[in-house]
């Protein structure tokens, strides 16, 4: 017993010489995280797990570690989903009510929705996040259909981000936009639009993976095909930084919006969950992602942009 206690202390103080040399390592490391949605090439192919060892994570470039590959599926996976519509859409919208109360009827219980619309630069919320679908379906209403009632889908979409009803550290936060994706401050094609890339950077770090339905407005900007392609190009430019996916026909309004419902529905029920450490350069920020895969029957859709973070942070 006596030599047990003798070698005690030795231990102690190699734990104690160890510990700051553990913490040095965290300091100097910063982690990421992002949703990725993988699909079968053959849309009629049943989901299955694909292996992290077949993925490929580069940030900035620059080949990365991945930590975390998880499939998110089930009715443990939590899932915000809001459907954010732009109040100066025309009111033809309307006849797509069945189309949209189907959707939203036939959500899992673990999924959280609710509707937003964008007034005045703002997203504006009529009821909370809820499982409760039907008490949901009862805030729908039709588009103001006013022009420039929205101002700019980006501003919208930036206030939604800042302000998500929820602070659940687990759930996915996905969005669709029904908008024609004008931006009124600047109306010809920019890819560097300022308003466009500050609602990127913001739904970046809420964790928001976007969708658009691409819906004409009411006013003198939806009938130029030059921003009407401007709206198209930008929608485009935003969903796939934040792992989303643009939907349109032309530059008209689709016959019916079941099929990109059910394209939705497809990809929450194909994502995983990414994370991977680099090197801590400095503050928190925006960086560049890509993600490939070896596997032949799959086909990715990550996020070109993500958060990264020092550990623990990884999230504002």
């Amino acid at each position: 017993m006596g030599r047990a206690f003798l070698y005690l202390p030795a231990v102690l103080a190699g734990l104690l010489a160890a510990a700051p040399m553990a913490v040095a390592q965290n300091e100097n490391q910063a982690q990421g995280q992002a949703v990725v949605t993988v699909l079968p090439k053959n849309a009629s192919q049943a989901a299955s797990d694909v292996a992290g060892s077949s993925m490929s994570v580069q940030l900035n470039g620059k080949r990365t570690n991945a930590i975390n590959w998880q499939p998110l599926r089930g009715t443990q996976s939590g899932v915000e989903l809001i459907l954010l519509i732009d109040d100066g859409a025309r009111i033809s919208l309307g006849r797509e009510w069945d189309d949209i109360t189907h959707f939203v009827q036939s959500l899992p219980p673990n999924v959280k929705f609710a509707f937003a619309y964008m007034e005045n630069g703002r997203a504006v919320l009529p009821g909370p996040l809820t499982s409760d679908h039907a008490k949901a379906l009862q805030t729908l209403h039709l588009p103001i259909g006013e022009p420039g009632y929205a101002a700019s889908p980006y501003f919208c979409l930036s206030s939604l981000a800042k302000n998500w009803p929820s602070t659940d550290p687990t759930a996915r936060r996905e969005v669709m936009m029904i908008t024609d994706g004008v931006d009124q401050y600047e109306r010809q094609y920019d890819p560097e639009d300022p308003y466009v890339q500050a609602a990127i950077d913001d739904s970046v770090r809420a964790r928001l993976v976007v969708y658009s339905i691409y819906w004409l407005s009411n006013g003198r900007a939806d009938r130029s095909g030059y921003e009407n392609n401007a709206g198209q190009n930008l929608l485009l430019q935003l969903d796939e930084a934040t792992g989303g996916k643009s939907y349109w026909i032309g530059t008209g309004n689709p016959v019916s919006l079941q099929p990109y419902f059910d394209d939705l529905s497809r990809r929450l029920n194909n994502q995983y969950e990414l994370s991977f450490t680099t090197a801590l350069k400095g503050k928190p920020e925006v960086e560049n992602l890509k993600v490939k895969t070896t596997a032949s029957n799959v086909k990715v859709d990550a996020p070109q942009k993500v958060w990264v973070a020092p550990a623990g942070i990884a999230h504002e």
